[in-house]
């Protein structure tokens, strides 16, 4: 079985910066491409990131220029480091994994493993 955790999560200032792990642990598989969503209270879950086991990289508009995603291949790890974090950030954020996909996807069925999520607080 294989397990997704999230960890860097918390209450940070506007303007300030945070930096969210993923860790794969149970049996190794070969992620194709892993990725960052984030679920605001009432709203749907969203596509923050994404990045290939090459390093292609995909961003949602609202964070380019302030997050960088970033993967270890060989500890089958990725991270998201936040910068210039606002209000609007403020969500729980969720790693997502495919074993499954060709590309770099926005779309959540593309992922079948999913970490139970970290939340993210920014405050005014």
């Amino acid at each position: 079985q294989v397990q997704l955790v999230e960890s860097g999560g918390g209450l940070v200032q506007a303007g300030g910066s945070l930096r969210l792990s993923c860790a794969a642990s149970g049996r190794t598989v070969n992620w194709s491409v892993m990725a960052w969503f984030r679920q605001a209270p009432g709203k749907e879950r969203e596509f923050v990131a994404a990045i290939t086991s090459r390093g292609s990289t995909d961003y949602v508009h609202s964070v380019k220029g302030r997050f960088t995603i970033s993967r270890d291949n060989a500890k089958n790890t990725v991270a998201l480091q936040m910068n210039s974090l606002n209000p609007d950030d403020t969500a729980v954020y969720y790693c997502a994994a495919s074993d499954r996909a060709f590309a770099l996807s926005r779309n959540r069925l593309s992922y079948g493993y999913w970490g139970q999520g970290t939340q993210v607080t920014v405050s005014p």
